[in-house]
């Protein structure tokens, strides 16, 4: 079990290697629910829902009615101990018949293993499994990228991975007797996908360019390394955040890009300064669910460097320990937030901090909230002299075997063997030598899918796995996104990049509302009046310091009418001009 004590890090090595400019801000926006007087709760409500027991912490006898039933599943036997005592072992002994015989081992396959990052694809791959790793700060190595790809080329056609909205890997195809030997080959590389599904912390997101990015405010590795080990006990489980009431995503920001998408987070760590010493200010409460969806918001919180974990833990403990068990549209961080109302849940966090006390935000944002985004593509230089990085385009995060590997081997013959993943599905190899860029562009694998120049509208696409492998998606998206933006691309000439996301459900785990099109599966109905694969369309997300969630634009499209409507659009909104008139123009 984690201790408090064990907390009380000292972080100089964190701090920024020189002194920064202060941006002084104004306020922020503030949330409806801040606008108001902080509800009134009783003292019961503030009692902990949760106990410890037998090393677990589980749902108290009195707060389970009206549960969901993920929460019945979780007390009727703790997902954790397939791992931390060795179930998965036995588990993944017994055929998949014997599996679907008994109610508990059934629900050992489609619930509990997703503590373990494995999850099974009933729907339309029964008996395979996608699972999902912990990369914090979506950096890699070419020997962990190497042995991905072993993994996923021995199961043909389904063995294939993913750059995910999270920067981090999920790989496809998997069959339960492998999980045992995959979960040993993960450590050995260093590796887990421990605690990365259902109700717990995601992979922890920092800046794709930390410590080599010339403009950098503060380097995110340490402090996302630290955030992912504390919150799996160094890939050991940490039983302390197993049983949270719904997932929970965490951010460090390190750039004034924003690469980090604080906006949409649980807890996101905005670089401030206060009274000269370096730490964070903090937003809470971002999340996106079928019925609602919610930015960030202010805290009025800020921490030293020192206090990144401890802050955590606070936020976990609070949402832990209050957090409703019922409706699971309505158990993300926020709707806690709303209730007891921000000044009530900073309270709860606070005194869970480790000297009880919790400062105030401080008004010296590190963050120009001026700052045009920048494009990572391409060959860019990095704060180490003589050194490069270049960004690749990873059309929509799919990749098979032989793509990794070819990664790997690029990464080692041209920089240090090391690879970044982006939130917007692509890849970056730091730490090339100025003097071999060249050389690097010149590799014919950089001359087809990944591309360093990708189109103005393919940089900017992203796409969720679609119902090819996801039971969830109500369309496909992958290749339904590049197709249909290769035919606006014929249709219309844009002046600048456009964000396009596609999801295949409500669920939106492709982010389309931070999109300028988003674009979100739904059935519709066909000429003939029977249903067809459609989408709702959005318009008017904005990511950065000046962040806004898009509205709907459009409902229930059918995906075959969508390539003249997004040409309209980008015409309409985005300054498009259509090829014909551009080719008069020249």
């Amino acid at each position: 079990m984690t201790s408090s004590s064990s907390l009380s890090l000292h972080f100089t090595a964190l701090l920024p290697s020189k002194p920064r400019r202060s941006v002084i801000v104004g306020a922020q926006t503030a949330h409806p629910a801040e606008s108001t007087a902080s509800p009134t709760v009783d003292a019961d409500r503030l009692e902990p829902r949760v106990e410890l027991r037998d090393g677990f912490f589980i749902l108290k006898e009195k707060f389970r009615k009206g549960i969901n039933p993920q929460e019945k599943v979780k007390i009727e036997r703790e997902p954790m101990k397939l791992f931390m005592e060795n179930g998965i072992e036995e588990l993944a002994k017994k055929s998949m018949e014997e599996i679907d015989s008994e109610k508990s081992s059934k629900e050992d396959v489609d619930v509990r293993l997703k503590w373990l990052g494995l999850f099974h694809r009933r729907k339309h791959h029964y008996g395979k499994f996608m699972m999902r790793l912990k990369l914090p700060n979506g950096v890699t190595t070419s020997a962990q990228t190497r042995y991905l790809a072993s993994v996923i080329r021995k199961y043909g056609e389904d063995g294939c991975a993913d750059v995910t909205t999270r920067q981090n890997w999920q790989i496809r195809g998997v069959v339960l007797p492998d999980v045992p030997e995959i979960l040993k080959g993960l450590a050995s590389v260093g590796l887990t996908s421990l605690q990365s599904g259902m109700d717990n912390v995601r992979n922890p997101v920092g800046n794709p360019i930390a410590g080599i990015d010339p403009d950098e405010i503060v380097d995110t590795r340490p402090y996302t390394n630290l955030l992912s080990q504390f919150i799996t006990a160094n890939s050991r489980g940490n039983p302390d955040f197993t049983n949270l009431p719904r997932k929970w995503n965490v951010c460090v920001v390190g750039t004034h890009d924003l690469y980090e998408h604080p906006h949409i987070n649980d807890l996101a760590y905005m670089p401030a300064n206060k009274d000269g010493r370096f730490g964070f200010n903090v937003l809470v409460g971002g999340f996106f669910s079928p019925k609602r969806c919610e930015e960030a918001i202010p805290l009025d919180a800020w921490v030293p460097a020192e206090d990144v974990l401890p802050l955590c833990k606070a936020v976990l403990e609070a949402y832990r320990d209050l957090g409703t068990r019922g409706n699971r549209q309505k158990t993300r961080m926020m709707w806690l937030i709303d209730e007891l109302g921000v000044e009530g849940f900073r309270a709860e966090v606070e005194k869970r901090m480790p000297s009880g006390k919790l400062e105030r935000a401080s008004s010296e944002d590190l963050v120009n909230k001026q700052w045009e985004r920048r494009d990572y593509f391409g060959v860019h230089p990095q704060k180490q002299e003589g050194l490069s990085y270049i960004g690749l385009h990873c059309p929509v995060g799919r990749l098979q075997a032989d793509d990794m590997d070819e990664l790997a081997r690029l990464a080692d013959t041209y920089g240090t063997g090391e690879l970044r993943l982006t939130v917007e599905q692509n890849i970056i190899i730091p730490n090339v030598e100025t003097s071999k860029t060249e050389a690097l562009l010149q590799e014919p694998f950089l001359k087809n899918r990944f591309s360093p120049e990708p189109s103005i509208l393919m940089k900017g696409l992203v796409a969720c796995t679609g119902n090819q492998f996801c039971g969830q998606a109500i369309i496909e998206t992958k290749l339904r996104a590049l197709k249909v933006t290769e035919e606006v691309e014929r249709l219309v000439a844009v002046p600048k990049p456009i964000r396009m996301h596609w999801t295949g459900c409500p669920n939106t785990c492709g982010q389309v509302q931070v999109a300028d099109i988003g674009f979100m599966g739904c059935l519709t109905r066909g000429e003939n009046g029977k249903p067809v694969e459609g989408a709702d369309v959005y318009v008017g997300g904005r990511i950065g310091s000046d962040s806004h969630l898009g509205e709907i634009y459009k409902k229930s499209v059918r995906v075959t009418e969508l390539v003249p409507l997004v040409a309209e659009i980008l015409i309409k909104e985005f300054g498009a001009v259509p090829r014909e008139r551009e080719d008069n123009e020249d």
